[in-house]
């Protein structure tokens, strides 16, 4: 399923900017997997920690590594699941609530990508920002593999009871649960905006 995945460079390395037609005809085609289609197998321990590592391959202002990863799969996750259910009737809309949660338990793997903001120099919001870019440069990533990804926030990414479960501290927030797994049907194309529309050009006149 996956593919090979490099090493990583050594510190220091030279890594040349040169064209690449094969990332950029894999970019334009790009699709998420619906996380109703995704079922076992999913990334092994081997597979996943090469995930997490390019995963981690992202733009980070003072090098801060404003985020970690909770990994939920198997009985683990099957008890995440279990203790969080018994706060979707408490929702909103609790109907609505209790069916976001077949996105979580039916995906053989889900990764947590938690938001931190380090007190410094740093904007947080930059560090938000960053851990933004971790969950789609995961993304990019599990597709790369052949692994199918769904990048979801729902209700239980922002209740803080729930949060409390998953073991945040107060000031970490979730940035997204990328679900991984086998995709059993090959998702189509969506409407895409009109990147033109919604360009400027900055003038001085």
């Amino acid at each position: 399923m996956a593919g090979s995945v490099p090493p990583a460079p050594e510190f220091g390395e030279v890594l040349p900017i040169t064209p690449s037609p094969a990332v950029l005809d894999f970019l334009a085609r790009r699709r998420s997997a619906s996380a109703m289609s995704l079922t076992a197998p999913g990334p092994d321990d081997v597979q996943l920690a090469d995930l997490l590592r390019l995963a981690a391959r992202v733009p980070d202002h003072g090098k801060l590594a404003p985020w970690r990863f909770v990994i939920l799969r198997g009985p683990a996750k099957d008890a995440f699941a279990e203790k969080i259910t018994a706060l979707a009737d408490s929702q909103a809309n609790p109907a609505k609530a209790n069916a976001a949660l077949r996105k979580l338990t039916r995906p053989p793997v889900a990764v947590a990508v938690i938001s931190r903001h380090i007190p410094g120099e740093i904007p947080e919001w930059e560090q938000r920002q960053s851990a933004s870019a971790v969950c789609q440069q995961m993304l990019l990533a599990a597709a790369a593999m052949g692994w199918g990804a769904n990048w979801i926030t729902d209700w239980y990414a922002y209740d803080p009871r729930a949060q409390a479960i998953l073991g945040l501290a107060d000031e970490e927030r979730v940035a997204g649960f990328v679900y991984l797994g086998t995709s059993t049907e090959a998702p189509q194309e969506r409407v895409r905006p009109d990147a033109a529309a919604i360009t400027t050009e900055w003038s001085a006149i």
